[in-house]
C-alpha cells in the first residue's frame, strides 16, 4: 500500500489519558517549535466529546496533558452551540497563529467553531463560522488573492454529502460557496465524502487527504483517498485518485466504538519529502502511518476520476 502503518499502532489509547475517557480518536496534528502537537477527540463516559492535547518529539510517542485542552463552553454564545460536545479538530498555522476548526454539537445541530492559539498553552474561541449542519471544515494554510479558503461538507440529501469551497476576508464571514467534489455511484466513496486533513502544498498542487464512505450490508466502511487542487485556485480540482489509499484492515480499525473506520483530521509534511498521516481507528484509538508526498500526488494523476 502507498501508506506504511507504524508498526506499534495504535499510538494513543484511552489508557494513555490521565483523566476518564472512553475513546481517543480523530486528532488534528501540527508541528510547533519542532514538537508535534496532537489535539484529539475523546468521548467522556457520558458519551459527549471533549478535546485533549498530547505532545511528541518524534511524531510517534505522545504524552497526554493532565487536563483536557478544550471542553464545551459554559458561557456566552458558544455555550448554546457546544452543549453536546466539541469534536474532530483540524489545525493549521497561518498569519503567525494556529487556527483550530472543530465541530460544535448541540440540540440545534452541528456547527463549526474556530479557535486560535499561539502556543497551545491557552486557546481562545474566535467565531462560529457555519450554521447547522456542517462538518469537516479545513482551512487552507495560505491566502488566495487576499482571501482565506476553506473546504467543508454540508449535510444535504439533495447533493449528498459532497465537498464545497468557501472564501472569507476575515475568517468570520464566509461566502462565494460552490460545490467542487461529489461521491461517485458504486465507488468506494459513493455514500459520502468529506474533507480530512488540511491540504498540503506541493509543486504540482494542493494535496488533500479526504475520507469516503461506502455502505455495506454490515454497515458503512470509512476509507481515505486523495485529491489534488490547483495551486492558484483551489476551487479547481486537478485530479482525484480513483483508488483509496487506506482502508480498515487491522483489529484496531475493524472493531471499536464504530467498526470499520479510518478517519483523518491531520497530516504533517516533513522536510525529507515524507508525510506522517494520523487517523482514528474505529473511533477508538489514534494511529499513524508514513508515505512519500510525491507518491500521493502521482496516485492522483496516474489513475484519476472525475471530481463531479
Amino acid at each position: 500500500m502507498i501508506i506504511t502503518r507504524y508498526q506499534n499502532n495504535p499510538i494513543l489509547t484511552r489508557n494513555d489519558v490521565p483523566y476518564p475517557v472512553a475513546t481517543v480518536h480523530n486528532a488534528g496534528v501540527v508541528k510547533c517549535d519542532d514538537r508535534y502537537i496532537m489535539i484529539f477527540r475523546a468521548h467522556k463516559r457520558n458519551g459527549r466529546s471533549i478535546l485533549g492535547k498530547a505532545v511528541s518529539d518524534d511524531g510517534f510517542h505522545f504524552q497526554v496533558d493532565k487536563e483536557p485542552f478544550m471542553v464545551p463552553a459554559t458561557a456566552g454564545l458558544f455555550k448554546d452551540y457546544e452543549e453536546y460536545g466539541v469534536e474532530d479538530p483540524r489545525i493549521i498555522f497561518l498569519d503567525g497563529e494556529y487556527l483550530i476548526t472543530y465541530s460544535a454539537y448541540s440540540r440545534h445541530g452541528v456547527r463549526i467553531g474556530l479557535a486560535k492559539t499561539r502556543d497551545f498553552k491557552s486557546v481562545k474561541r474566535f467565531s462560529l463560522i457555519t450554521e447547522a449542519d456542517y462538518r469537516n471544515v479545513v482551512i487552507f494554510p495560505e491566502k488566495f488573492n487576499g482571501l482565506y479558503a476553506r473546504l467543508d461538507r454540508p449535510h444535504s440529501e439533495i447533493s449528498p454529502w459532497s465537498i464545497w469551497i468557501s472564501w472569507s476576508p476575515d475568517l468570520k464571514y464566509w461566502g462565494e460557496s460552490k460545490i467542487i467534489m461529489k461521491p461517485v455511484q458504486y465507488h468506494w466513496d459513493e455514500m459520502k465524502i468529506g474533507p480530512g486533513a488540511p491540504p498540503i502544498k506541493t509543486t504540482r498542487g494542493w494535496l488533500h487527504i479526504y475520507h469516503g464512505v461506502f455502505p455495506t450490508m454490515d454497515g458503512s466502511v470509512y476509507r481515505l483517498g486523495v485529491a489534488l487542487h490547483d495551486l492558484g485556485d483551489p476551487s479547481k480540482i486537478i485530479a482525484v485518485g480513483d483508488e483509496w489509499i487506506l482502508q480498515p484492515e487491522y483489529d484496531y480499525e475493524l472493531t471499536g466504538y464504530v467498526h470499520n473506520v479510518v478517519f483523518t483530521c491531520g497530516a504533517v509534511p516533513e522536510e525529507d519529502g515524507s508525510i506522517k498521516i494520523y487517523w482514528g481507528g474505529a473511533d477508538s484509538v489514534m494511529c499513524v502511518g508514513t508515505a512519500i508526498i510525491e507518491d500521493l500526488v502521482d496516485h492522483c494523476l496516474n489513475s484519476t476520476r472525475s471530481s463531479l
